[in-house]
């Protein structure tokens, strides 16, 4: 029986998709934090500085994901990108650390919801584990489904993001003094070597609150019209994320004194309770959770695609090559990512995990997929993308800078992490294609 993949995802799925993923509990927890590193009111730099990057790296996003609208995304680009030689080792390494990476951005949700319904709970460190992992089950018990039920479910929890996010600015918009932090942003701003290593190590957490963007990409084969909606998806997700990333910041930073935000764990909620009371607070934080969980939802699913992808291509092991009989969905790979993520939530906190996310996957799958571009545009000429660079290849190479930059900023211990992740990649890659274990003979086509 020859089930495939089935196009049924429009663009307000696919944007839905994207922006659930993108606001998760990310824009909550690190609020203050790099507020902490920034040390004054223009850390609304940061912010701007993670939008900036991610349209930069969208565009390689765009110009690959609408040319090869496959599932998996990144794995598929790597490898057309890298060509017959390298492309086979290229794209095991990027499916390689997204058995690591990809549970460890599931787990960073779970843990910062788990972690935030301390508001209400005030959870010991082994409770706190226990709901982190019930989280990881729900999610994965939730999108154990057809795709079209599950476009439905991100409409409504995207909805649900919209709500609190626009809750949260209009606070601020109506409290009478919304343009007060734009107004002094540069107070105590001094252009030194000190304020570029501070935007380094902020950036390392804005950037982590952008991340998403792109799982349009590794949906690729469920996109209907890709070629269009795909890097249209990518843009509006990213200019509506970046807009009310900075309209929250900013309407935080009118009402609150500079030293609660930084010292705050629960910052935004206690943003709302100034306003509106203590009811008020408790039901933001609620809305919170839920935009959490939408996030761990879309991460998920975006994932759970890629193990499948690389399968059915005989680049990976072929026991992820498999789709559900009668919900058509890749559950061996959904499972496995789960049970990993499971693992994860249970192990490690949350600081930790967001610089390793990062640190795993910008060697790779960011700069990687950059030069994997580059070279593609060499072999296939521009003709063969629909969708094309403004001012191309410069944003690109531009995008590569910066992640060089944020990769060092991930800090020493992160570094060695990352390439030690590769360096095992590359040792089970050797062994597996020795023991011809990536698949059989005759690749089914995805």
């Amino acid at each position: 029986m020859n089930v495939k993949l089935e196009r049924k995802l429009s663009l307000l799925h696919a944007t839905a998709i994207n922006m659930i993923d993108m606001v998760g509990i990310g824009p909550f927890v690190v609020l203050s934090v790099v507020a902490q590193i920034m040390g004054g009111p223009y850390f609304l730099y940061a912010w701007i500085a993670g939008a900036v990057l991610s349209y930069l790296d969208a565009m390689v996003w765009s110009q690959l994901g609408a040319a090869l609208p496959k599932a998996g995304g990144s794995f598929h680009f790597l490898k057309e990108g890298y060509g017959k030689k390298w492309g086979k080792l290229m794209s095991f390494l990027f499916v390689w650390q997204t058995m690591i990476q990809a549970p460890l951005v599931i787990a960073s949700a779970a843990i910062g919801f788990s972690q935030y319904a301390n508001y209400f709970f005030h959870f010991s460190f082994i409770q706190e584990k226990i709901v982190s992992g019930a989280v990881v089950i729900l999610v994965i018990s939730l999108l154990y489904r057809k795709i079209e039920s599950i476009g439905k479910i991100s409409v409504f929890l995207w909805v649900g993001v919209l709500t609190t996010m626009l809750w949260i600015i209009f606070g601020g918009i109506l409290h009478g003094n919304f343009l007060a932090p734009i107004q002094h942003i540069n107070d105590g701003f001094e252009m030194k070597h000190g304020f570029a290593a501070a935007l380094g190590f902020a950036s390392v957490k804005t950037i982590y609150s952008y991340l998403g963007y792109y799982n349009v990409c590794h949906l690729g084969g469920e996109i209907k019209n890709p070629s269009k909606n795909i890097p249209r998806s990518m843009f509006i997700s990213i200019t509506g994320i970046a807009i009310l990333y900075l309209a929250m910041n900013i309407s935080v930073a009118s009402v609150l004194p500079f030293e609660t935000i930084v010292e705050s764990k629960y910052v935004v909620s206690a943003y709302i309770q100034a306003l509106y009371g203590a009811n008020a607070g408790a039901i933001v934080t609620i809305l919170i959770l839920l935009v959490a969980f939408a996030s761990l939802f879309a991460a998920t699913l975006g994932y759970s695609r890629i193990p499948y992808a690389a399968a059915k291509d005989k680049s990976f092991f072929s026991f992820f090559a498999e789709l559900h009989p009668k919900l058509h969905f890749p559950h061996r790979s959904l499972l496995v990512l789960g049970g990993i993520a499971f693992v994860f939530s249970l192990l490690f906190r949350l600081k930790e995990v967001i610089d390793a996310i990062l640190a795993m996957r910008i060697l790779i799958q960011f700069i990687g997929q950059a030069i994997g571009l580059i070279l593609l545009v060499k072999r296939k000429g521009k003709s063969f993308f629909p969708w094309k660079m403004p001012l191309y290849p410069l944003p690109l190479l531009i995008a590569i800078g910066i992640w060089v930059a944020i990769f060092i900023s991930t800090g020493q211990k992160m570094m060695l992490g990352g390439l030690t992740v590769i360096s095992l990649g590359l040792i089970v890659f050797f062994i597996a294609t020795k023991m011809k274990w990536l698949g059989d003979e005759e690749a089914n086509e995805i």
